[in-house]
């Protein structure tokens, strides 16, 4: 057997605009009040979403007027690349390597298109060789920081000695749309932010050791969650029965994952769990038995930046290894379109 690989270091990183939740409410009262008969109804999801403040590539000025595919794509395009190179940046320097030392760069980001891809993007500028081996990857949402980082611990493991980074980035403030008067555009809205991850991984050095990863993708769930595509840029699917559904069938997936990772509810000492939303966190909780209000990091993210999509699980998983008391083994997960469940196992 190849020797596993081990968790690095791991950074997150943030974009400059911070927006807090009582002026996104006026924002989009303004924006669509007048047109959307039932956003009276709806109003409330911002109060009980459990969001303070989130963070944004652009001001609140910027998405306060209509913008167009090319416009969304552009400030993707600026946004993305300076988040990447932030975070990256961060993840080096706590693994105490430079750029030219990295052997495999793993890309996620569902939220824009970019061709070339991100890290080809930011490459000159974190000094990446020119053979390193660029793997981007699209469509995964918000499981993507855990199935990414599966990807990137198999590559590591792969090739033992080499240096992976694995690098997240979500812009989802930017799929906010004037034009779609849903339910579904209304949840977003109130729980979407920014923000980026990254992460070494090798087999040599210190670090978690990563014990494996595993995923379950349930049949027919195709419209649960995603984005679908029309010339404004991406319009959300959003199924409000998701934390129903979870709260139903996330402990029976759950078990066939550590199953296939050769472990049991009680081998793991904490789960890092994605928060999608405060209902979601709740079904989690519900669902792995874990007792009322156990989800204490996946509560304070999602109040000081919401639902960033990929990179959110890894942003509790940083807290949680800052935290005083830090289980053996952690089993880090997230729910994503599919519908999916990935988890990834890590241990000391």
């Amino acid at each position: 057997m190849p020797p596993r690989a081990s968790l690095i270091s791991l950074a997150t990183a943030s974009p400059p605009h911070e927006l807090r939740q009582p002026d996104i409410i006026e924002a989009v009262r303004r924006v669509v009040g007048d047109r959307m008969k039932d956003f009276a109804r709806l109003q409330p999801v911002f109060v009980n979403a459990g969001i303070d403040r989130r963070q944004s590539v652009r001001s609140m000025e910027w998405h306060g007027a209509p913008r167009d595919w090319a416009e969304r794509t552009e400030a993707y395009l600026e946004g993305a690349t300076e988040l990447f190179i932030d975070v990256a940046e961060r993840a080096l320097e706590r693994a105490g390597i430079s750029g030219d030392q990295i052997d495999a760069v793993v890309t996620v980001s569902s939220t824009g298109i970019a061709t070339p891809s991100l890290e080809a993007r930011a490459m000159s500028r974190l000094g990446f060789r020119r053979d390193v081996q660029r793997v981007p990857v699209f469509g995964l949402g918000c499981a993507g920081g855990v199935s990414g980082l599966g990807l990137a611990a198999r590559l590591a493991q792969a090739k033992p000695g080499s240096r992976v980074l694995f690098v997240c980035v979500e812009l989802c403030t930017l799929a906010a749309r004037h034009d779609q008067l849903t339910s579904a555009n209304i949840v977003a809205t109130a729980l979407f932010g920014d923000g980026a991850a990254a992460c070494v991984l090798s087999t040599e050095g210190d670090g978690l050791a990563i014990e494996g990863a595993a995923e379950h993708t349930w049949p027919d769930t195709l419209d649960i969650m995603g984005w679908q595509v029309d010339p404004e840029g991406f319009g959300v699917i959003f199924d409000r029965s998701i934390p129903v559904f979870a709260a139903a069938h996330l402990r029976e997936a759950m078990e066939s994952m550590l199953r296939e990772l050769g472990l049991r509810f009680a081998d793991v000492g904490r789960f890092v769990f994605h928060p999608g939303g405060a209902k979601v966190v709740e079904a989690v909780e519900s669902a792995l038995e874990l007792g009322q209000g156990a989800l204490v990091e996946e509560r304070e993210v999602l109040r000081d930046h919401g639902n960033m999509s990929a990179p959110t699980a890894l942003f509790v998983l940083e807290r949680v290894l800052a935290g005083a008391h830090r289980a053996r083994r952690l089993v880090v997960a997230a729910l994503g379109p599919g519908f999916t469940a990935s988890c990834i196992a890590l241990a000391s």
